[in-house]
């Protein structure tokens, strides 16, 4: 039997959208091929412990996969260490992983195409990332293309690759003006804005980290024509993200083929991502993201305060 790559699961306080990921991850003909390692994040705060504890009381159930192993944090790490240490700790051992969230919903066909992909691609040491995900950029004429930048909505990647990865503002200083205006696709997405508020400390994320390590090594990600992920964790629950319906996409009911095409990155797909971040990029930019993100958390702490005064009455 061909050894499959393993599937990293992170999972933290959300055990509907949890399980929901798992069955439509069970529909895979490959998964009972392979071996499913979870890492469930402890609680960030008295709030989330219920939650937290319903996660882990569902995961211990999950039956299917080829082996099950599960990684339960005793602190919390936040979702940027918990990946970060994760795939460090899977490629190490396995050399490959693929990896999704709690909030994914993949296609039947998403491992087999992630499997091929990185059975085809891994001696190219210019191909770093697979992604199972794709924009709703429209129809591509290509049934898989290359591009600068990965997508981690259910991706795929290489220990040889992964060790580029280098959480560090130091990436900043490797960047020329004309450099950035291609990081960011002509300016058209706030990629840069990223890398600044990390610098800043304002926010703590891991992936655009991993697109410089992408960029700076002139790597690149293949995608599928078709995209084989939908997230459903743009509805204000997510760690990261608001409500935001601009990027749904469901999840194509028929297969995607991987073969070797040519080592470059698709104009086709390039024009259409700058046409896509353009369209939506002034309605929602990271600023009104956080601003979202700050209002979420002051509703829930006036709950409480709610709860607290009600409490002493």
């Amino acid at each position: 039997m061909t050894m499959r790559a393993p599937i990293a699961l992170f999972v933290y306080n959300r055990p509907v959208h949890t399980r929901r990921t798992v069955e439509a991850l069970l529909k895979n003909a490959l998964a009972k091929e392979s071996d499913l390692i979870i890492f469930s994040d402890a609680s960030k705060n008295p709030e989330a412990a219920e939650a937290v504890s319903n996660v882990r009381e569902y995961i211990r159930t999950i039956t299917g996969f080829k082996s099950m192993n599960i990684v339960e944090r005793e602190t919390n790490f936040g979702l940027a260490r918990s990946i970060i240490e994760g795939v460090t700790m899977l490629c190490k051992e396995y050399g490959r992983v693929i990896v999704l969230e709690d909030d994914l919903i993949t296609s039947p066909h998403f491992l087999q195409f992630m499997n091929d992909a990185l059975d085809t691609y891994s001696n190219e040491d210019k191909v770093m990332h697979i992604s199972g995900s794709t924009y709703p950029i429209g129809h591509m004429k290509d049934e898989t293309f290359f591009l600068r930048i990965p997508l981690c909505w259910g991706w795929a990647t290489w220990d040889r690759a992964w060790r580029h990865f280098v959480k560090s503002d130091e990436v900043m200083l490797k960047f020329d003006p004309e450099m950035r205006r291609d990081f960011t696709f002509d300016h058209t997405y706030h990629y840069w804005k990223q890398l600044e508020l990390n610098q800043k400390g304002s926010i703590n994320t891991w992936f655009i980290y991993w697109y410089a390590a992408l960029f700076l090594k002139g790597g690149l990600a293949l995608f599928p024509g078709k995209s084989l992920v939908r997230n459903i964790g743009m509805d204000g629950s997510g760690v990261h993200s608001g409500i935001d319906h601009d990027y749904d996409i469901e999840p194509s009911a028929s297969a995607v083929n991987v073969f070797p095409i040519l080592l470059a990155e698709s104009e086709e797909a390039v024009s259409k991502h700058e046409t896509f971040f353009r369209r939506n990029m002034p309605r929602h930019p990271l600023h009104t993201r956080i601003y979202n993100k700050i209002v979420r958390v002051i509703k829930k702490l006036g709950l409480h305060i709610r709860i607290a005064k009600e409490g002493k009455k």
